[in-house]
């Protein structure tokens, strides 16, 4: 029997969009019948990640933990989530459901330590709140990949990129984001994460070209396999 992939979404609903399509172009199917079901829960009421880690928001935990069991409730066999910051409570997460939840950071450290074998350090693009929880570090760790973060006033520059796309703002100036850039290659990064859903969008929009690794792309191609589906070629 076919299984059932659950989306954890909505944070935010374009980054949820763009990983359902990554899904969709990515197996291998020659008609509607040969690709995965898959629901998705496209919460946008879920509190805002960075707010409650830096500011002492609202808590997301709860709203997680519930999206994570209507998802399992509705008949997913497996669920991922396209937010990075928000994987700061994968742990919570999982002790409150019985299917499988494939880790994003985990599946990204895995990938690269794959496809780039002698790489050593890394730079993180992403929100005060994936930065500063270390997140990244402890997955990557695991493989001896360093990561470096921006100092914050290279991190403000990434963080106006990442709400300018949330807002679907796209017309504003890049120089001081690829001033960011610079500073984390001046750290000896190597390659670049691109660990909030919104970056790799800009990305492709602004057709900026550097050496990356996108968990969005990884966790996709993750949980094809993971379901017993096949990658397109």
């Amino acid at each position: 029997m076919k299984k059932t992939l659950g989306i954890l979404g909505g944070m935010g609903p374009l980054a949820t969009a763009d990983l359902f399509r990554k899904i969709i172009l990515m197996t291998e199917a020659s008609c509607d019948q040969d690709h995965i079901r898959v629901i998705i829960d496209s919460n946008s009421e879920i509190p805002d990640r960075t707010a409650f880690l830096k500011d002492g928001g609202e808590s997301p935990a709860p709203y997680l933990i519930k999206s994570a069991k209507f998802l399992e409730e509705a008949g997913a066999d497996c669920i991922i989530m396209p937010c990075n910051t928000a994987h700061y409570f994968y742990n919570k997460i999982i002790k409150e459901i019985k299917i499988s939840f494939l880790n994003m950071l985990d599946e990204t450290a895995k990938e690269l330590r794959s496809s780039y074998i002698n790489a050593k350090c890394v730079g993180l693009l992403a929100t005060p709140g994936t930065a500063e929880t270390k997140i990244y570090n402890k997955a990557f760790s695991k493989y001896d990949i360093d990561v470096v973060r921006p100092d914050d006033e290279h991190q403000q520059y990434i963080t106006e990129l990442i709400y300018n796309i949330k807002k679907g703002i796209y017309n504003f100036d890049l120089s001081k984001f690829y001033k960011s850039l610079d500073y984390l290659k001046s750290l000896k990064a190597e390659l670049f994460i691109l660990g909030c859903t919104e970056i790799p969008i800009a990305f492709e929009h602004f057709k900026i070209q550097e050496n990356t690794v996108n968990p969005t792309t990884v966790i996709a191609q993750s949980a094809i396999k993971f379901l017993g589906y096949k990658l397109k070629n």
